[in-house]
């Protein structure tokens, strides 16, 4: 073997590994482009618990469920206990995102996720997801106008055993945009 030869196989190496390094990078590119598209990059709007017309939709790690936050807005309330991967919850979630942008500053409509946030109900009477409480602005529990028919369409009240007094109104499973607004209306919303 003479010289160029030996110059023009090491030349080959050479291209070899320089295009399957430039094959690896592109491959990292093309992973890392898709990976954004499912899951892009944005920073959401600096919100607080303490700002209805702020406030967070669903809460966070840095935001743990503090229902006497939440009530203390002295708006008709709606809180949805569910979870991001329960299917009745995810038919639900388009409903809830869309009311809680709409009635800003008339009404606060909340998610909780309870597989990510385990004690966010540990105090609550909570049986299935998904799961609505409702309370009036000034934080007490809402009562249906029509009991009998309520409890048809899933609501249950609870009172406490010893003296009777109502502490929470709350309806197991779905329920559309239209039924929730005629909650709300019933509700006092403004």
């Amino acid at each position: 073997m003479d010289s160029e030869e030996t110059t023009a196989i090491g030349q080959n190496r050479v291209n070899k590994k320089l295009w399957r390094f430039l094959l690896v990078i592109l491959i990292v590119f093309v992973a890392v482009g898709l990976y954004l598209l499912k899951n892009p990059i944005g920073t959401p709007a600096e919100t607080t618990l303490d700002d209805p017309d702020a406030a967070q939709f669903a809460l966070d790690a840095t935001h743990a469920f503090d229902l006497d936050t939440i009530l203390a807005h002295g708006l008709p309330v709606i809180v949805d206990f569910g979870a991001d991967s329960c299917e009745p919850c995810k038919d639900m979630a388009p409903i809830l995102v869309e009311l809680n942008q709409e009635l800003r500053g008339k009404a606060v409509i909340k998610f909780v996720d309870v597989w990510k946030d385990s004690e966010a109900a540990a105090n609550l009477p909570l049986q299935v997801i998904p799961t609505q409480f409702f309370f009036l602005a000034d934080g007490s529990p809402y009562v249906p106008a029509d009991e009998e028919a309520a409890a048809k369409n899933g609501f249950i009240l609870y009172e406490l055993s010893a003296t009777g007094e109502h502490v929470y109104t709350v309806h197991q499973g779905g329920l559309d945009k239209a039924e929730l607004l005629a909650i709300l209306a019933e509700m006092g919303m403004k």
